[in-house]
């Protein structure tokens, strides 16, 4: 890897590069290398990053934890074809790309918001559509077009939306290292699935929060990867708890050796909605490398950390004043204190912008990202053109960074009023008998703590889990469905408490609360209260 030609950036007082800034950015663009026009051409994020991160040392070196799959995979001979497109004047008989003449696409247009517009309200009276001509590009009309969008392309994404995610993780997490690099992926299921393949052979453990995405534990499961579970708290995962099961790991009991993958979702945690301080966080990096763990950073709710919870009689937490206070109040990532290279931190716009358009991406040393492309190479290749072109015409050409941190802004105090509504209706609807639970800081989940062991039929021996199906079928016959947390317990853990899931990410304020109110009602009965 090598840094950029020479730019005219400003410098510190010791000549070192200063970090990236919203406002730096179109000095860096207006000296780097032209970007890169034709049908999938190879690219990384060293063509996007400023000088700064060049003045960094490098990360460790991976080898070691490498799966036999990822160690024997080899450069796609027809992707690795593709760098002599830049050729000029080449003539290509070479590669299967079909002739842009056959796309019967000829103008995409979408209509977006307008910073500060947000609303469904605002967008359709302020709006602006934007168009994607077939032929933008040799037009001279925009960097990207349906012409290429629409063809083959590169696994690392399109240079165009590359672009944008490699600025846009220097700015938010400025990661300690130099050689770190950035890949679109189609989603962060599909990059787990690759993660894993990476890293696991069939047999290993892997450590996961004691509750878990259900979908993170059941994608590993298949692959022959165990689960051993790290306890929790109103903070997520425990750092004693992670080193405890770590330095008594015994391989004869367990039939396998140590795990060196830690899967962990720090902010606004799938189920339980638990929120890692940065403390936190840094204790739980040092363990890691005291064992020699390598992180999972799944990180879908990142944008979704809200406002502190001031309670149903209190004024709401006004919204950050600026773009920097506004970054400020953001916990630092694992990514960003990260001065080993021993994290891969997966990216969504799934829950930013859409789920639909399955595009997001992953930041790893360039070692990790190299050995991911293999795999992207031969699977799923690249995510949908359609949907980086659509993200490039959004975020690059219409918001800009400064536009899409308004969006952010606005998600977080949407998301707020949403918490405040579903938090003040538990205080209200809620038995506080038997239901407690702690207002989530991130996310879009509230988990509610159940005390099972008073209910009613409890004495004439009705376990924990028949209660929990009970108390399941009572709230959905009641006329609401709310997600049993034993779905989410990992592998191997045995339950003593109770929890049930609610979700305030979609439904609208009338429905949270009367949602919340049908499950109290359910509660009561069942308890007879």
């Amino acid at each position: 890897m090598s840094p950029p030609a020479a730019l005219d950036v400003e410098t510190n007082g010791n000549g070192v590069p200063k970090p990236l800034t919203v406002d730096g950015i179109a000095a860096v663009r207006a000296q780097s290398a032209k970007m890169p026009g034709g049908v999938a051409p190879a690219t990384s994020s060293d063509q996007f990053k400023s000088p700064a991160c060049y003045t960094k040392p490098k990360a460790k070196r991976w080898d070691h934890i490498l799966s036999l799959e990822a160690k024997s995979r080899g450069v796609s001979t027809l992707k690795g074809a593709a760098k002599y497109l830049k050729n000029p004047g080449l003539i290509s008989l070479g590669g299967g790309l079909p002739s842009p003449e056959y796309f019967p696409f000829e103008e995409l247009s979408v209509k977006v918001p307008t910073p500060p517009g947000f609303s469904p309200e605002e967008t359709s009276q302020s709006g602006v559509s934007l168009v994607a001509g077939k032929h933008d590009i040799r037009e001279e009309k925009s960097l990207y077009d349906l012409e290429v969008s629409l063809n083959y392309g590169q696994s690392t994404g399109s240079p165009q939306l590359l672009r944008f995610v490699t600025e846009h993780t220097e700015l938010i997490h400025n990661p300690p290292y130099s050689d770190w690099q950035c890949s679109l992926t189609p989603g962060s299921t599909y990059a787990w699935d690759t993660a894993l393949r990476l890293l696991c052979e069939r047999g290993d453990y892997i450590l996961m929060e004691e509750y878990t995405f259900s979908s993170a534990q059941e994608t590993a499961l298949p692959l022959g990867v165990r689960v051993a579970h790290v306890k929790m708290d109103e903070q997520g995962l425990l750092p004693g708890s992670l080193d405890d099961v770590m330095s008594n790991w015994d391989v004869t009991a367990r039939g396998a050796r140590k795990p060196h993958v830690l899967y962990t979702i720090p902010t606004g945690q799938n189920p339980t909605g638990a929120t890692q301080s940065i403390e936190r966080r840094k204790e739980i990096y040092k363990i890691a490398q005291k064992h020699e763990l390598y992180i999972i950073e799944d990180e879908p709710y990142y944008f979704l950390q809200m406002q502190p919870y001031t309670g149903a009689d209190s004024e709401p937490v006004p919204p950050p004043a600026n773009h920097d206070e506004f970054l400020k109040s953001l916990i630092p990532s694992y990514l960003s204190i990260d001065v080993d290279g021993r994290v891969l931190r997966m990216e969504s716009f799934s829950k930013v912008l859409t789920p639909g358009a399955r595009t997001g991406w992953i930041i790893a040393s360039e070692q990790i990202v190299e050995r991911f492309l293999r795999n992207t190479e031969v699977s799923a290749q690249h995510p949908s053109g359609i949907s980086q072109l659509i993200f490039f015409k959004l975020l690059d050409e219409h918001w800009g960074h400064t536009g899409y941190l308004d969006w952010l802004i606005n998600l977080r105090m949407q998301y707020t009023s949403r918490r405040d509504i579903m938090v003040q209706a538990c205080e209200k609807h809620l038995p506080g008998e038997i239901a407690s639970w702690i207002a989530p800081a991130a996310g879009m989940f509230h988990w509610i703590e159940v005390d099972w062991k008073k209910h009613p039929e409890l004495a004439s021996g009705k376990t924990r889990d028949s209660i929990e199906e009970t108390l399941f079928h009572a709230a959905v016959d009641n006329g609401v469905l709310i997600s049993r947390g034993s779905w989410f317990k990992a592998a191997g853990r045995t339950e003593d408490k109770m929890f049930f899931r609610a979700t305030f990410a979609a439904a609208s304020e009338e429905n949270i609360t009367e949602a919340i109110r049908r499950f109290g009602d359910a509660l009561r009965v069942e308890f007879k209260l």
